[in-house]
């Protein structure tokens, strides 16, 4: 099982170098089901994991010009202040049981496992249905100030589930900022890898204990993984292969909620 979850992790970090987002969505469920690692840790970890994987594919995409720097910082800066803020005060502030109703118990592992794959269901849906016009958007106006709201919101939900948020930053720039798809992918790297290594300095803040030998396999091997996906994507369009990735996370976050409900 030990080195399925490893292999698993070569796979997150080439999605994540293809198409620039959505390979964060596997780090959870990878550590939680194949490494055994608890769900308040496995969030903590996927925002190291996922922060240096993306630094690595946004030097990437850099090198061939594809990153917005301008947009990327109004997006970053209220990104990471959400994403620290929900790490080093909001999830610790939440008791063990939230809500207990006779022998049932809401516990916090629960409600982030349950968020996290409600989470997958609609990356699932958004990368099926893909998105119509994208390239349309070049000439719409800059918007600033809702680019900086998304910044903040994804941020907040990055802190809490511990993905990188991509599937939602891609249609914010392109839409909001104007940027081609590919400069879209290179500036969302950019931005998941500023704020989740943001947000996992919180963990540390609260959290001493961290296995830094599982951290450090799992990450190297994903890096391999998103230098990977980088190579493909300049033979393969990631847009063909977000619908086929897409019913594979819609079919992982329905097992997640059947596992820690039905079959819990």
């Amino acid at each position: 099982m030990e080195m399925l979850g490893y292999f698993a992790a070569l796979v997150m970090g080439a999605v994540l170098g293809l198409i620039g987002g959505g390979g964060s969505i596997l780090t959870v469920p990878i550590l939680v089901y194949l490494l055994k690692v608890d769900a308040l840790s496995a969030t903590g970890y996927s925002l190291f994991i996922v922060g240096l994987s993306a630094c690595f594919g946004a030097y990437s995409y850099w090198k061939k010009g594809m990153v917005d720097f301008k947009t990327g910082a109004i997006f970053s800066v209220p990104a990471f202040l959400g994403v620290y803020l929900v790490r080093k005060f909001g999830v610790p502030m939440l008791p063990d049981v939230i809500v207990e109703i006779n022998n049932w118990q809401m516990t916090k592992s629960f409600l982030i496992l349950i968020v996290f794959a409600l989470m997958m269901i609609l990356a699932s849906i958004s990368m099926i249905r893909g998105r119509k016009n994208a390239e349309g958007e070049k000439n719409k106006k800059f918007n600033y100030p809702l680019i900086a709201l998304e910044g903040v919101v994804v941020g907040a939900f990055t802190g809490f589930v511990g993905a990188g948020g991509g599937f939602l930053i891609i249609p914010a720039l392109v839409v909001l900022a104007g940027l081609e798809m590919k400069v879209a992918v290179g500036t969302s790297l950019m931005i998941i890898a500023i704020k989740s290594l943001f947000g996992f300095i919180g963990d540390i803040q609260n959290n001493s204990a961290l296995d830094w030998q599982l951290l450090g396999l799992f990450t190297a091997i994903a890096v391999v993984g998103i230098f990977l996906g980088t190579l493909l994507s300049n033979k393969i369009p990631g847009d063909k292969l977000k619908p086929a990735f897409g019913w594979f996370v819609l079919i992982m976050g329905s097992f997640m909620i059947l596992k820690e409900t039905l079959l819990a």
